[in-house]
């Protein structure tokens, strides 16, 4: 019961701090998962994000794989509504609060002041999975293609992170 726990406190702290999305999270998800509490790898990190990227939904529902692979199916449940129940109320008492002081010229100052640090928050996120994710030259090659493809064609991510995970299964088979 106590791995459950700990799993509700990380998660439901992750998700409050989650302004901007969950990827604004990654580098402190990846950083109580893999370096403090050593309940996954990094490989394996990058792996279930790869597949909430993939999967349809939100890409956040990757913490309910990691409650999976720490504590079985109450792991994933407790984990799902730790990262989701409290974002949500929050969330909605914000928007509520939003909409009351609609007009307000501190709101669009608020409006202003968040962007450049969700966009931060979100870049730090992108950081902390290519330092686990792009380890040799192969892998560098692979994810400037993907940046280069990304920036020129409008392209789902989703087609391109199986095409980079095609490459390098081939290459490394």
């Amino acid at each position: 019961m106590t791995k459950i726990l700990q799993l509700v406190g990380v998660f439901s702290l992750l998700s409050v701090l989650a302004v901007g999305g969950g990827l604004a999270v990654l580098p402190e998800m990846k950083h109580q998962t893999v370096d403090v509490r050593q309940w996954l790898t990094g490989d394996q990190f990058v792996d279930i994000y790869s597949l909430g990227q993939l999967a349809p939904g939100p890409n956040m529902l990757m913490v309910t794989v990691i409650g999976y692979r720490v504590a079985g199916i109450v792991g994933a449940v407790a984990v799902t509504l730790a990262f989701f129940v409290p974002a949500s109320i929050l969330t909605f008492a914000a928007t509520r609060l939003w909409r009351h002081f609609s007009g307000s010229p501190w709101r669009e100052a608020v409006q202003r002041g968040l962007a450049p640090i969700t966009i931060g928050l979100m870049c730090s996120g992108v950081i902390s999975i290519s330092k686990e994710a792009i380890t040799n030259f192969t892998t560098v090659v692979i994810a400037l293609a993907m940046l280069f493809i990304l920036m020129r064609h409008h392209i789902n991510p989703g087609f391109l992170i199986l095409a980079a995970g095609a490459i390098g299964w081939l290459l490394h088979a």
